[in-house]
């Protein structure tokens, strides 16, 4: 399900990202906020937090579970990584600040996860909220089912 070439371009290109974003905002970020999106952007799955701090504490013993909840903020709020609701883990973002509409495509069977936009579904998420006076602040939209290359194994 991932397309990814060269894994270490993708954490690197995340992180590059991230950091010319936040300079531009003038927000900190800082080694840790750096280090939990690498983490994140390790591997394509989802992530979870305390497995996110089973890992820091290898380079920082002490490192607590409020220390990546705080990073993990950071990133959500600054648009680098999106929580995957149904799974209680983050993704790292492709294309942060460009719009929040995204939705995923999880893979029941490999557990990656592709992030996908589409301006049509946008749209009919406006259009329904709309029609229904409703003023949506959040929208999660993932899909399950299995990846060709999983349906190819089966």
């Amino acid at each position: 399900m991932t397309q990814c070439e060269d894994h270490e371009e993708c954490i690197s290109t995340a992180i590059e990202r991230a950091d010319r974003i936040c300079f531009q905002k003038q927000l900190k970020f800082t080694d840790l906020r750096k280090e939990i999106l690498r983490l994140i952007w390790e591997g394509h799955g989802p992530q979870k937090a305390y497995d996110l701090l089973n890992k820091l504490q290898k380079t920082n013993p002490s490192a607590k579970p409020a220390t990546v909840y705080r990073a993990l903020d950071f990133l959500i709020k600054n648009g680098f990584i999106h929580k995957v609701a149904s799974l209680n883990a983050f993704v790292g973002c492709s294309h942060p600040l460009k719009h929040k509409e995204c939705y995923f495509l999880i893979c029941d069977d490999c557990k990656n996860i592709s992030e996908c936009c589409d301006p049509n579904i946008t749209a009919a998420i406006q259009a329904t909220t709309a029609q229904n006076e409703f003023s949506a602040k959040n929208t999660t939209l993932e899909i399950s089912g299995h990846c060709n290359e999983c349906l190819k194994q089966i």
